[in-house]
């Protein structure tokens, strides 16, 4: 399997693809904190747009988004492995063993 056919593609990979990963991200980083006092979240981010690494802050918020949006992406749609492929570990697997003995 490619790294792109597992979702690793990473700098090269399409903008619409960047778009949904870091809209997931940015879902799944609000789902997680809906408990959490928004106004003084608000007021943090107020406090990051005044300094002066502003882009780097924003660069690694987008790193962070598209990690998460990756994680949930795979949580969700991960396809689990074919039927005789495990089949065929485990045959593997005993007959090693069997081999050992």
């Amino acid at each position: 399997m490619t790294r792109a056919a597992q979702g690793h593609e990473g700098p090269h990979e399409g903008l619409d693809e960047r778009a949904v990963l870091l809209a997931a991200g940015l879902a799944e980083l609000a789902v997680t904190t809906v408990g959490s006092a928004v106004g003084s979240a608000w007021g943090a981010l107020r406090g990051l747009l005044r300094r002066s690494d502003a882009a780097e802050l924003v660069a690694e918020a987008e790193q962070e988004l598209t990690a998460r949006g990756r994680l949930v992406r795979d949580r969700y749609t991960g396809v689990p492995p074919a039927h005789l492929e495990i089949l065929a570990r485990h045959a593997l697997a005993r007959q090693a063993a069997a081999d050992d003995v």
